[in-house]
Parts: C-alpha cells; structure tokens; sequence
C-alpha cells in the first residue's frame, strides 16, 4: 500500500520545481543577450544608418530566434543535467555545480558578444570560426588581449557588471529540494516533463519546429533585416560561431599572383555590349523539385536510347519547343543551393553559399541586376515561410516579394509536411502573375516531387507505379506544369514572357548506372521558352545553373556591367561546368570531365563517350589548362567571398 503524499501549497511545489530554474536561468541570459545587442548597436550606430523605432524593433524580435539557439548550444550540458530524473541533483553539491557551469559557460557567450562588438567595425560581420584561421599564426595574442582590455575598458567593464550580474541572479534562482517522497511519483512525474522540455531544446535550437525547416543558420536572419548590414544585430556571435563550427572555412588562395594572370584564365565580371535596344520580356524561372534529367524522354534519346520514353510529356515538350542543351548540370547537391546558383550565379564549393561564413555576402541576383530596369520581383515557394531558409535569401537578393505557404490562398490544402501541393499551388501562381505590374521577374520553386512520395487523394492511381517510387511524383508535377501552362497561355503577357526551367537539384532517386556517377548526380535539365522563339537543340554545349542570370540578360540585351560565375550560353564561347563532389572540385569542358582535389588531378574522363566513367584518361591526356581554370574558379570564388566581392559594389 502506498503511503499518501503530504499536500503542499503551489508556492512550495514551484519552490521545488528544478524545471522552473531552467526556464528562470535561461530567461535571465536572454535578457543579457539583448542588453548586448542594444549595446552593439549603439557602440557601432554609424554603420547602421537611417535606424528608427519600428526598424530596431524588429531587430529585437528576430534577435530572440537567434539567442533562443545560440543560448541552448551554450547551456546543452546543464540542461541534461536538470533534466535527469535523479534525487541528486537537489543536493547542495550538485546545485553548486550547475551555478559554476551556468555563469562560466554563459560567461563566455556574453565575452564573444561583447568583443564582436569591437571586432565588428573591422570585419563588418559577426565572427565565426575562421576568426581561428586569421589569428592560428599570431604569436602575441596574450599582449593583444591585453591591449584589447586596456583600449577598450568601457567593454571590459560592461563585461565584468553583465557576469556579476549572471553571478547574482544565478546564485538566487535554488530548488529547496523535492517536494514528492513517493518514489514512483517522483520518476513518473520527473519523466513526462523531460520529455516536453527535450523537445523544446530541439525545436529552440533548430530555430523552428516544422519538419520542413532546416536548422536556422546565420543567411536566415535576412527575413527580419531591412539591409543586409541588419543582420548582424540579429544574430548573436555564440550562434556565429556555433553554427559554423563544422563548416569548412573558406580561405583565400594564390594559385594565380596577379590578378592578370588570374583574368586571363577566368573572370567573374562580365561587361556586356549588346547590339540591340534592351527588350522589357517579362521573366519565369521555374525550378523544379528533384527533377533529375533522368526522368526526361527529351534529354535521353542519346544518352539511355531511343526506346526510353520518359515521365516528363509535358517538360519535354517545352524542351524541344525551346532553347535547350543536352548536358545540364546544377552547380550544387541540395535545394539550398540552387538559389544562388540559379539566381545569382554563384557557385557551391564545398560549403553551401547559405551555410558559409561569408552567406550574408552582397549579391548579385536577377531581382537586384533587372530592378534598375523598372522590373517587379517575386518569389513563390509552398512552403511555409522559412523554409530552407527560401524567404530570406530572397531579401537578400532583393525581391519585392516573397509569397509562401502563409500567403496562398486557393483550393485544396497542404501535403501535411512540406507545404501546399503542386497541383493546387502551381494555378495560384500563375493567377498572381497576372495581377503582377510589368515587367516582372518571377520565380517560382515547386514542392511536391521528393520524399514522402505521396500523391494526393485526388490523384493517387493515375500514375503507373515503375520501379521508382520518384515516377509518380515527377509525372504529377509534369501535369501541375502542363495544366499552369495551359491558363496562362491565354494571358496577354504569355507571349512576351522568357521561360526558364531547371531542376534544384538531381532526385536522390535515380536508378539508371549513368546517372549515379560524378556527372549524372548533377544532371538537370536547362530550358529557355519563349513563344515564338526559334527551338534549338544543342547537343555539344555544356549548360549549368549558374549559366541561367548571364544567358537571361544576354536574351533580354541588358547592357550593364555584373558579376556571375556562369557563361552566356546564347553567345559562343566557354563550354564548361563546374561544381564540387564527394572532396573534389569537377569541371566538365566539352567532353571532358576532370576531378581536382585542390592540389592534384584525381581523373579525367571522356564523359559523353564514357557515360558510366569506366576508363581514366589522366595518364595519356593532357590536364593542364582544365586544372588551371578550376584553379582559376577556386581563386576568384574564395577570394571575392572573403573580400565580399560578390558585386562590382559590394561594400557599402
């Protein structure tokens, strides 16, 4: 027979309550950390100019995402600690120890926090590992330290009041012990909340609790920045540093000692001179959910045989009705990538742009360079807003207008994970093209087509099953395309629009041998449809991603100097590819496809002859120029990254 519990009042049970410490611990910290980004602010408030009340507001709103991580990253250790359902951790000792490992720990976060506070008018950005790489050679850091204490005495003392501070309201904040006797009662009622509050943890750390959102990074603190500068009062610089802690840091090389030799090889800027009066063509780009070129009829013809039909009708129609080029490539492996590949035409080597030290970069982007044209901007994703980090890139690169899954209003419902299905989202777009003022560039990235594989309702049956559970998701999507094609056909804009459509990214579920080797996992497709226009099929000319922003302004005979990474693919030219995979730099020139490491060749194959990449050429075909111009694109990438070069006017 159990023996019943003593009553205790409410104030007692709270009392003894270890889970409300944690909360009352890291609600303290919280307001420190804000108390540091008034501070930051005010210490560097002419390098933030036109700041009003609404404008900072937000900056703190936002900021809370940010520190609500970056606190957790920092106090992992003690939450386990009060989260274990063990009588112990009331005792004296154990109390202490969470005390000393909360001040000296938090302590740290508001050290970086302050110091960047400083640090930033130098780098004008919040500090991340490669802080590490730029002092690893220093051997006077103790005399630095030093001279940084002295010379900025009012941080050092901000610094030691804030961990008084910690220190005081920490040492207050004590469990009594507790409140329950009864054994069972007291695991049972130890277990349910540690569950809740472990769920919390992930759900504060990633930044958001929806299955479709990847863990907030420091590019998605552009969804509450006004300018780009802003998002540096948002972010915190434990989260900077933190979140960049194994990402590999981009470091500047010196392949190349002068920047004319490096020209000459390959440059960035292009200076066009068109022939012809700029033409106000409205613009689509249309990017396709795991698209891979696999799944195309059109593309296979040459590479899988004449008998390969497809599951792509509607694509390939538009394919052979246009511009467009047998080898395709995107620049990257995931949705987070093709943004800036396909919009801003910059490259994914090694680290994602998003994920890089350096992702809150000025950039080019179709938006910003066609905006001096009188061009609207828009972006439509699915998803709900901040998604894979969609919404802020898009301010980054300046669009007008971002409209997700808050923003839809149409028929039918979302998938229940991602976002809101094709077939219901594709006719909503297009209706809002039709209300957009013109001209108009507008981007759409579509959802459905990838994991879990489920079709909706209304349309599970239609497709035949194949070996690929990816077939009916690609024909759905095809339909979704062909039925958005079909209503805006009849738009008196259509025939004055540029299509342009490719794939994020190629499917994790492909099944052909070609399309599973260091060229096939990056075969998209790359299509240019305009009504009317002249349909070409270029079965020698090496397209990528990044082609996408040059080509678009050489169609519409844009006349301003830009920089992209990508080539021109309606003048002759250059004909290569470039990307990373699996540790190695790849560059496909025409036929060619060569592997680099960095430092050496690792293989070189005839990839059009040798689709399944059997044989390795190094040892009897020359390498040279290929590796000096993935040298060349490894330098003038890392280069303007670390310089925030990405623009002909990047620095404010």
């Amino acid at each position: 027979m159990l023996v019943s519990e003593k009553r205790y009042s409410w104030k007692e049970i709270l009392r003894g309550n270890i889970f409300l410490t944690l909360i009352l611990r890291l609600s303290l910290i919280l307001v420190l950390f804000t108390l540091c980004r008034v501070a930051f602010y005010w210490y560097n408030r002419d390098l933030f100019p036109g700041m009003d009340g609404s404008r900072f507001l937000r900056i703190l709103v936002g900021g809370i995402r940010f520190d609500i991580s970056g606190i957790l990253y920092l106090n992992a250790l003690i939450f386990v600690l009060i989260i274990l359902p063990i009588r112990q951790k009331f005792a004296g000792w154990y109390q202490g120890l969470i005390h000393v490992l909360f001040v000296v720990f938090n302590s740290l976060g508001l050290l970086v926090n302050l110091a960047d506070m400083v640090y930033y008018r130098t780098t004008l950005r919040r500090t991340t590992l490669s802080v590490l790489d730029q002092f690893e050679n220093e051997t006077n850091l103790l005399a630095l330290t030093w001279r940084f204490l002295s010379d900025f005495w009012m941080v050092t003392i901000a610094f030691v009041v804030l961990v008084w501070l910690l220190h005081r309201v920490s040492s207050r904040i004590r469990v009594e012990g507790p409140k329950i006797s009864n054994t069972i009662t007291f695991y049972a009622g130890g277990l349910i909340p540690a569950m809740v509050f472990s769920g919390l943890f992930i759900g504060g750390v990633r930044g958001d609790f929806r299955k479709s959102t990847r863990p907030i990074t420091i590019s998605n603190a552009a969804a509450y920045s006004a300018i780009p500068e802003d998002v540096y009062l948002i972010v915190n610089t434990p989260f900077t540093l933190i979140r960049t802690a194994t990402i590999g840091v981009i470091k500047k090389v010196d392949y190349f000692k002068t920047e004319e030799q490096l020209e000459q090889v390959f440059t960035p800027v292009h200076r066009p001179k068109p022939d012809a009066a700029f033409r106000s063509l409205n613009v689509v780009v249309i990017i396709l959910e795991s698209f891979s070129m696999e799944f195309s009829g059109f593309y296979n013809k040459r590479i899988l045989g004449s008998e390969y039909i497809g599951y792509t009708p509607f694509l390939d129609s538009l394919a052979s009705a246009g511009v467009t080029f047998q080898y395709g490539f995107a620049n990257g492996r995931k949705s987070i990538d093709a943004m800036p590949t396909v919009l801003s035409s910059i490259p994914s080597i090694e680290v994602p742009f998003v994920l890089s030290h350096y992702s809150n970069n000025r950039v080019n982007s179709l938006a910003s360079l066609l905006k001096v044209k009188g061009y609207h901007s828009s972006f439509f994703h699915g998803a709900p807003n901040g998604s894979m980090g969609f919404d802020a890139f898009s301010r980054q690169a300046g669009f007008d207008v971002y409209v997700g899954k808050n923003e839809y209003k149409g028929p039918g419902g979302t998938d229940g994970i991602w976002g809101v299905w094709d077939h219901d989202f594709f006719p909503f777009f297009g209706q809002q093209l039709s209300q957009l003022p013109q001209p108009f560039c507008s981007v759409m990235f579509s959802l459905s087509s990838h994991h879990p594989f489920e079709l909706p309702d209304s349309h599970k049956g239609r497709y035949a099953e194949g070996v690929n559970k990816m077939y009916p998701m690609v024909r759905y999507t095809d339909d979704a395309l062909r039925d958005l094609f079909t209503r805006i056909r009849k738009e008196p804009w259509f025939a004055n629009t540029l299509f342009v459509i490719t794939a994020d990214h190629v499917s994790s579920e492909v099944t052909q041998p070609k399309y599973k080797t260091a060229w096939g996992q990056y075969a998209v497709p790359v299509i240019f449809y305009q009504e009317g226009m002249k349909p070409s099929f270029v079965s020698d000319r090496v397209a990528q991603q990044m082609d996408i922003l040059p080509s678009v302004l050489s169609y519409l005979n844009y006349d301003k100097p830009f920089v992209a990474f990508g080539k021109d693919l309606f003048s002759p030219g250059r004909n290569e590819a470039f990307n990373y995979a699996g540790m190695a730099y790849q560059l496909m020139e025409d036929s060619l496809l060569l592997r680099y490491d960095g430092k050496k060749s690792l293989a070189l194959f005839d990839y059009w002859n040798d689709p399944e990449l059997k044989t390795n050429l190094l040892s009897s075909v020359p390498a040279e120029s290929m590796e000096r111009k993935v040298q060349a694109y490894i330098q003038q990438y890392n280069n303007r990254m670390v310089e925030n070069r990405l623009t002909l006017s990047a620095k404010p």
